[in-house]
Order: structure tokens, then C-alpha cells, then sequence
């Protein structure tokens, strides 16, 4: 599974980041990263809470 984050529907909002801090992370531009493309307890979760739906994976 390759985690992928839409820049253009990320609203920087944090919460990817919050529940799956192990996976996302906030950049300089305060839009959601990828820091590592792994599999992960919390990315369900955090994918399903993306507002704007724009994690993908």
C-alpha cells in the first residue's frame, strides 16, 4: 500500500498527524506529509477522519 495525501484538497487541519504521528506530519506549507510509508494500527483511522478525504492508501 503506498499512502498518498491530495495537496490540493489538504486543508492542514493536523489531524492525520495527531492520531497517526508515526506517518504524518505537518510541513512547512502546513500541509499533511508522508514522513514514512509503513502500515499502521492508527492509519485506518486517520484516513477515515481526513475532513476533505485526501489521504489515500
Amino acid at each position: 500500500m503506498v499512502i498518498k495525501i491530495d495537496k490540493e484538497k489538504c486543508i492542514g487541519c493536523g489531524l492525520c498527524s495527531s492520531i497517526c504521528g508515526e506517518i504524518f506530519e505537518m510541513s512547512d506549507d502546513s500541509k499533511a506529509k508522508v514522513k514514512k510509508q509503513k502500515d499502521s494500527p492508527c492509519l485506518k483511522e486517520a484516513i477515515d477522519s481526513c475532513p476533505v478525504e485526501a489521504i489515500s492508501g
